[in-house]
């Protein structure tokens, strides 16, 4: 269980020195944000949902049915390692989980990453 904050935020937001690691949780580089100026500590893809996955969500699909599917793509084996590491990395201290998403950070991935950085036993 992580003894420090994880946050969510976009990757758009300003910078700020209490997000501590800044990790971004998007397949996909973020449109209008130079690479230098994302000031990231780590992009892993691996924990990342599938093209499908995310088609099918922002396609319409409802949150509870996306975040059993996307636990079940974080039980394959480089996704598995990806998130000991996240879950290593919010062990020394603050993260804030980055996304591009427009929408709810409550109801997207980002979120669910956090849930199991709160509660290992669920992966």
């Amino acid at each position: 269980m992580s003894r420090h904050p994880v946050q969510l935020a976009r990757v758009y937001d300003p910078h700020r020195p209490e997000d501590g690691a800044r990790v971004l949780v998007d397949r996909l580089w973020p449109r209008g944000i130079k690479k230098e100026d994302a000031a990231l500590d780590s992009w892993p893809k691996a924990l990342t949902p599938s093209t499908e996955l995310r088609r099918w969500y922002h396609a319409g699909g409802d949150f509870p049915a996306f975040r059993e599917r996307y636990l079940a793509e974080l039980d394959a084996p480089e996704a598995a390692d990806a998130l000991t590491g996240l879950r290593t990395l919010a062990a020394t201290g603050p993260v804030v989980l980055l996304t591009a998403s427009k929408g709810d950070l409550g109801t997207s991935h980002a979120a669910v990453l956090r849930e199991l950085l709160a509660h290992p036993g669920l992966s």
